[in-house]
Order: C-alpha cells, then structure tokens, then sequence
C-alpha cells in the first residue's frame, strides 16, 4: 500500500472523535477548538529505533510507549491530553506490525480520550515522532521553576524496573522468567501519571516526569528555582521485583539514574502536604516523600539512613 492507503486504513477512519475536532485528517492541517478559559500545552517525543527501543520490541507495546511518554509529560504540566499527531517513519508498510503498533496506541489514546489528528508518513529507518497537545486552566500549569526552599520533594511510585529492564535483555543481570516479564511491562506499557498530575495544580509548586532519571530531572528543577536540595536515597520507592531480583547495590543505580520510569517527581509546600496526599491515593497513587528543599545553587545532597552517600551518575544525555 502506498502512504495515503497506509494513513486512510489506519489512522484516518480508526480512534475516538472528539467534539472538538473540527477538522482531523486528511487536510494540510488539523483544526480544533480550546475550551475557553485554557490555554494549550504541546509537547513532542521523538523515538529511534536502537536507541529508545529495541529494533524487535512488540509493534503493539511500542504503540502504547510511543504515546505514554508523550501524556507522561503532558501530565508533568497538569494538562488534560486532547489531541496528537504522529510522524511515522517506516522501513516498509508492514500490514501486520502497523495492524498491531496502530492497536497499541489506538487503545491507550481511547483510554485517555485523545484522538490522532493528523502527522506524516515516510520511508526510512524507524522513527516514532509524536506531538502531544493538552489544556490546562489559564494560568494552572505546572512549570520546572517554582519549587521553594522548605517545599517536600515527592515520587509518584517506583523507580529503577524499566532501566533493569534494558540491562537485563541486553545480559547484565539474569532474572527470573517471573522478574523480567515484570520489568518488561514497566518499560513497554508505562501508565503515564495524568490523573495525578491534575491533582497536583495549585497544590505542587513545581513538577517533571521522570524520564531521564531522578537526579537529572531533579536537577531541571532546582536549575530553573535556584535552589538545592537534599534526598533520601532510603526514602525513594522501589519495586518487591527489584528487592526480590537484586542487591540494592545493584538496583541502586537504576532507581537514581536511569530513567524511562515516566513518573512525576515534584515539590510541595508544607502547607499543601496533607491535602495533595489525600487527593492522590484517591485516584490509587501513593506517592512518597524522598526528600526536601534546601538552600540555593542547585546541589543535590545525597543521604543514606542518614549518612552521606556518594553517587556519580547523573541521568542520561543524547550526544554527551
């Protein structure tokens, strides 16, 4: 099938249709309508194929990531997902790995009532491009720059599973048929935290999702506040399958740096701590506090039961 063939049979005539889509596919451009009294957040994910993924990932998990780490960051923002476009660049047309790629995130976008409306389709070496649009109340997104000195530092859940993942396929570390399939899921179907990240307006002072590790991203936000922070390595939240599977040296690593575990890491003022507790475990997360902020520029103090821990690895960079 040549790409208008491709785009008519599984984009344009598949998904939900929104009310306040006036135009979708099939023009130069899609047209919508923003609620009033909102302003819109866009955001864009861009993955490679070697590099993001693994060349023989599922065609229908990859589906499903390709458009969660997108409303992962729309959820960072305190945004409600709207709308998407994709650009797709395929090898070839491949029925059954379109039929299943399209599947995974035909039902993750029904899921959070997000309609694809629009994108491009060309030949080349794979590559996923997703632009991700949401609302948010006028002058209600949460932003990278507002935490506080004395503010709490929360995780919205466990981290370190999907970065096990990847090593583990890759022969780093054996796990058990039982462990890896667990991890597996983390990386291949992340739940990208938007209920929790609405909660948060007005009651978090500044936010991120967690996707190129704890400390990196930590450290956008304390680089846009000014401020420093200390963190309890004790505190942060870890899976039973890491705890099972491995020594905390081991996963230590991975819950502190890797990334690609798409929750939200953000920072609260006292004051709100109760309220944004409650709030959260009422749509099922319970988030935990690692940490707090202290002091100005920008440092990250590491503890451990207490003790000082030293710890090198920052998080991942593309071209360092």
């Amino acid at each position: 099938m040549d790409e208008f063939e491709l785009i008519s049979r599984f984009f344009k005539n598949n998904g939900i249709t929104r009310k306040d889509v006036n135009l979708g596919i099939g023009d130069d451009g899609a047209v919508v309508t923003i609620p009033d009294n909102c302003q819109l957040v866009v955001t864009t994910d861009t993955l490679v194929s070697g590099v993001h993924f693994f060349p023989d990932m599922d065609p229908r998990a990859l589906g499903h990531r390709a458009l969660a780490v997108n409303l992962s960051d729309l959820a960072a923002m305190g945004a409600e997902p709207a709308w998407i476009s994709l650009a797709l660049t395929l090898p070839k047309a491949d029925i059954h790995w379109l039929e299943e790629f399209t599947a995974g995130m035909h039902e993750i976008a029904e899921y959070f009532n997000v309609q694809i409306i629009g994108g491009d389709t060309t030949q080349g070496p794979l590559t996923i491009s997703v632009c991700a649009k949401g609302t948010v109340p006028t002058g209600k997104a949460l932003t990278r720059s507002g935490a506080k000195n004395g503010d709490w530092i929360y995780v919205s859940g466990p981290l370190g599973d999907s970065g096990v993942a990847i090593e583990a396929q890759k022969g780093k570390h054996e796990l058990t048929p039982r462990h890896l399939a667990t991890v597996k899921k983390r990386f291949e179907y992340p739940s990208p935290r938007v209920a929790a990240g609405q909660v948060l307006r007005g009651l978090a002072s500044a936010a991120i999702d967690i996707s190129d590790g704890l400390l990196a991203d930590l450290q956008h936000i304390l680089d846009l506040s000014g401020v420093s922070a200390t963190i309890n390595v004790d505190k942060v939240p870890v899976s039973d399958v890491l705890k099972e599977a491995l020594t905390p040296e081991e996963y230590l690593p991975y819950v502190l740096s890797y990334g690609d575990d798409y929750e939200l890491l953000f920072t609260v003022p006292e004051d709100n701590k109760g309220m944004l507790e409650i709030n959260l475990k009422q749509y099922g997360v319970d988030a935990v506090c690692i940490g707090q902020i202290k002091g100005s520029g920008g440092e990250i103090e590491l503890l451990n039961n207490e003790a000082n821990f030293e710890f090198r690895a920052k998080g991942y960079k593309h071209f360092s």
